[in-house]
């Protein structure tokens, strides 16, 4: 096999955007033989994006199934994530799942399940882990050079979006069309990347609030208190109605500080850890020696498609993915945690009851109202 043969299930806003860059062969290991959309009014504009010689099915269980595809990369709304997953491992196809791996923790938990019984290769969508500002980030983590973790902040509030994108689409917004809002659709890609740098914590405090800015029934809001098992804390703060809104991680550790703000990664390191200094230091008023040091990073590369190729060469060749499928439960759980903290106004201690979770996820799913929209596929191109 030369040449990963692959499928798309979901032709929309993202599932568009990776069938152009499979089209424009940039990635040399994947061609793109067939995709699937349960909307066949679509399949006229869908035929005009994919050409003659790409099939075009309605079931996925007939694309699966067609012997046209080695992988299939799935863009559907979220709840289906991991059940198309689990057909398509079941059936033999490689799997590239979209973000978020799920909306609860629970399917995912089968979806990993699934993932480790089948002898397939399963990889997520985690575009921003191999942008290599947040490489170079967990190295100095890894390998030291920042020592133990004390404190994390995330403001990331360049999400905007207007009305009008949440009115695109009918399943945009609601508990049982999307099971969430910034959290669930924007954040994952942070929320992925905090826990990969600093761990996961111990427990959350968080304020969601729901249809603050926008008509929506979901989170459009978030500030959220983190705690972990050395005693470091971490906050996270995200909207999608600021603008100009900010991207800056923030990470101070015993042996000095890093910023990863505007595409530029700033690091502040101390001659000696502050431990020592704290130690030693019988003066009063001072501090540690402190450098700001010229960090290398290689231009950023970000996209999608680089994902995708990794995940070629992970089927091909063996080699290690960037974004593991396993992996996917991570996020997900930091984001169902503060759903629940805000729904109990109260702490969630992590791991927290999956089962209660999704009886609160239901009463909300049970009071969705329906949306009389329009669908359209939006133009996705240079999103996250």
């Amino acid at each position: 096999m030369k040449r990963i043969r692959f499928g798309i299930i979901g032709v929309g806003n993202m599932g568009t955007v990776h069938a152009r860059y499979l089209l424009a062969d940039t990635v040399k290991e994947a061609v793109l033989t067939a995709v699937c959309d349960i909307d066949e009014n679509k399949h006229d504009a869908i035929r005009q994006i994919v050409g003659e010689k790409v099939e075009i099915f309605k079931d996925a269980g007939d694309l699966l199934q067609s012997g046209l595809i080695d992988a299939v990369l799935i863009a559907t709304p979220h709840y289906s994530h991991p059940d198309l997953s689990m057909l398509a491992m079941r059936n033999g196809i490689h799997t590239l799942c979209e973000k978020p791996a799920g909306v609860y923790t629970a399917q995912v938990q089968a979806m990993n399940a699934c993932a480790r019984e089948c002898d397939v290769v399963f990889g997520i969508m985690y575009n921003q882990r191999p942008n290599p500002l947040y490489q170079k980030v967990k190295d100095l983590i890894d390998s030291g050079e920042l020592g133990e973790i004390r404190r994390s902040n995330w403001i990331i509030t360049n999400w905007y979006r207007s009305q009008s994108y949440y009115n695109s689409g009918s399943w945009r917004a609601t508990w049982k069309g999307e099971g969430g809002g910034v959290l669930l659709n924007q954040d994952p890609h942070q929320l992925d990347l905090w826990q990969w740098l600093v761990g996961m914590p111990t427990r959350v405090r968080a304020f969601c609030q729901f249809g603050k800015h926008r008509q929506i029934e979901v989170e459009d809001e978030v500030t959220a208190y983190a705690e972990y098992a050395n005693g470091a804390t971490g906050v996270f703060i995200t909207t999608v109605a600021e603008t100009p809104g900010t991207n800056r991680l923030e990470i101070a550790g015993s042996r000095g500080k890093i910023v990863v703000e505007e595409g530029r990664l700033r690091y502040w390191r101390l001659r000696e850890s502050e431990d020592d200094f704290n130690t030693r230091w019988q003066n009063g008023f001072g501090e540690p020696e402190c450098w700001e040091v010229s960090i290398p990073v290689a231009p950023e590369c970000s996209e999608h498609h680089v994902i995708t190729a990794n995940f070629c060469a992970a089927v091909l060749r063996g080699e290690p993915l960037i974004a593991p499928g396993l992996e996917g439960i991570r996020g997900l759980t930091l984001s169902n945690a503060m759903h629940l903290s805000t729904w109990a106004d109260n702490w969630v201690d992590l791991p927290f009851d999956e089962q209660h979770f999704k009886t609160l996820l239901d009463e909300r799913i049970a009071g969705s109202v329906d949306k009389q929209v329009e669908s359209r596929t939006l133009d996705a191109s240079g999103t996250w």
